[in-house]
């Protein structure tokens, strides 16, 4: 396969249902061995939009490609090349971890003796080796969010498309999700990821798409999109707290703009549009016998980017 061949090329899809324009000439691309998040409320499009990609919806007008092949005109090259993986694991609860993995490969086409040995591959991958034999009922949801996505990978698919991988899970849990994936990006996986977590975004994606009412909104790197909403912020931890209206005036004045501030811990936030000045602000508060105990220079956060895209408040998550 052609490296240089994008994983994934969309142009203009729409799709309708009825009198809902569910995807609204949505076009992307995704380089080959790379990370793309897709983030959106609920209700966005990002759903409808994957299952066009994946085949299982006909898209109503524009084209879509998977490493140059067309989903509609060639669905059955497109589905060899891609492993899909929902929010909620397609497994027996009564079977074992190794007896899921042989029927899906057999189910695949792989002989038992493969099957066998695939299951037993993956299973050490994933770290579930130990618990191979147990009933997935009394799986964690971590375990069972590792068994899912190894059963996706059971063809070895070149592009992966990841639904929401580590909803439900705990930190670690997550965390250990998120070492799998790079891993799988660095041996050449390419990867689609849905998330409502923007943290997870920012960690694993080389480049993210915001989709709102059926377009796509926003698209590029985390820190491109970070900058395309606004400032940084110099945030402040005064040494004593009761200067903090001193503090706020001095910085406004400096700033030429209003200074937040919490005021019983001695808190400011200062907007910057030019972080260089951070040094001159800290010597000007030091000549007015202002101490600072901490500092930190932020860009936006992607919580905040979120927001300033689609209007949508994230409290935690961008489903």
């Amino acid at each position: 396969m052609n490296n240089t061949t994008p994983a994934i090329e969309a142009e203009n899809l729409v799709k309708t249902f009825g009198d809902f324009r569910a995807v609204d000439g949505i076009s992307l691309t995704v380089p080959a061995g790379s990370v793309y998040g897709v983030l959106g409320p609920n209700g966005a499009g990002k759903t409808t939009t994957i299952r066009m990609l994946a085949t299982l919806l006909r898209p109503d007008s524009g084209s879509a490609r998977i490493f140059g092949h067309d989903v509609v005109r060639e669905p059955t090259q497109v589905r060899s090349l891609i492993g899909v993986t929902g929010q909620y694991a397609s497994v027996d609860e009564d079977l074992s971890a190794t007896e899921n993995l042989i029927i899906f490969s057999r189910l695949l086409g792989l002989s038992r003796r493969d099957a066998k040995r695939k299951a037993a591959e993956l299973l050490d991958e994933f770290s579930l080796t130990e618990d191979a034999t147990r009933p997935l009922k009394n799986f964690s949801g971590g375990m069972r969010r590792r068994l899912d996505l190894a059963a996706s990978l059971i063809s070895a698919p070149p592009l992966l498309y990841l639904d929401e991988p580590t909803t439900g899970l705990d930190p670690h849990a997550r965390a250990q999700m998120w070492e799998t994936i790079r891993r799988l990006v660095d041996d050449g996986s390419t990867v689609l990821l849905t998330t409502q977590y923007l943290d997870e975004a920012d960690q694993l994606a080389d480049r993210i798409g915001v989709i709102d009412n059926g377009k796509l909104v926003a698209d590029g790197t985390a820190d491109e999109l970070k900058a395309s909403v606004g400032l940084s912020s110099l945030r402040l931890v005064l040494a004593d707290p009761s200067q903090s209206n001193l503090a706020r005036a001095l910085l406004g004045s400096a700033l030429q703009t209003e200074i937040g501030a919490a005021a019983e811990s001695g808190k400011l936030t200062a907007p910057m549009t030019d972080p260089s000045k951070a040094p001159e602000l800290l010597i000007h508060l030091r000549e007015h016998g202002i101490e600072v105990s901490e500092l930190a220079l932020q860009k936006p956060s992607l919580d905040e980017v979120f927001l300033a895209i689609t209007g949508t408040q994230n409290d935690r998550s961008a489903a």
